[in-house]
């Protein structure tokens, strides 16, 4: 289901799920860091849209949890380098990943658009 932001920014709960599933599905054993760096932004930037969403973290402290999570990892300085090591790169795709699943549980609960 998509609905459109605040800003007018559509949010494809499905394409944002199957993202975040494909994500966790990846092993590291068979993963490749051109695998990883390529689902990396895809994910980040549906997080960073979850973040503009008004999800309540002002009166809710388990969200504004989450919203520190998710800022702290989105930190330019906590992000891993090319140079770092390819196990590196994917526990930091899986945590984007799974703080961006998180997120959307909470917006679709929120916005009434059902189960993520």
């Amino acid at each position: 289901m998509t609905r459109a932001t605040e800003d007018g920014v559509p949010i494809d709960v499905e394409l944002i799920t199957d993202s975040t599933d494909a994500a966790l599905a990846m092993r590291l054993g068979t993963s490749t860091r051109e695998d990883i760096n390529a689902r990396t932004p895809a994910l980040i930037g549906h997080l960073q849209l979850l973040l503009g969403e008004e999800l309540g973290a002002d009166e809710d402290e388990l969200v504004m949890a989450q919203f520190r999570k998710a800022y702290k990892v989105l930190d330019l300085k906590n992000r891993p380098s090319a140079e770092a090591p390819v196990f590196t790169a994917y526990f930091f795709m899986r945590e984007v990943a799974d703080l961006t699943r998180r997120l959307l549980w909470i917006y679709t609960q929120r916005s009434g658009t059902g189960a993520a």
